[in-house]
């Protein structure tokens, strides 16, 4: 048995910094916080991989380092 949500229905919203040329590409599924408790994210170039589920304040703090550029590229 697992304990991974079923990802099979959502909506998947690609990231507005992931452009057409390649490169750094998120999709998420913002309807899954309130419906599954969790948050979806995926490389928007292989959507048939693998999910990464994180909790929302996982998320939210992710999304904040990421706008104070506490997390860099490379």
């Amino acid at each position: 048995m697992s304990d991974a949500p079923d990802l099979c229905d959502i909506d998947w919203v690609k990231s507005s910094f992931s452009s057409g040329q390649g490169g750094n590409c998120l999709e998420w599924a913002p309807g899954s916080i309130a419906s599954r408790a969790v948050v979806p994210v995926r490389d928007s170039k292989k959507p048939q991989g693998p999910t990464l589920t994180l909790a929302p304040r996982a998320w939210s703090s992710f999304i904040t380092a990421v706008a104070e550029d506490r997390i860099g590229a490379g």
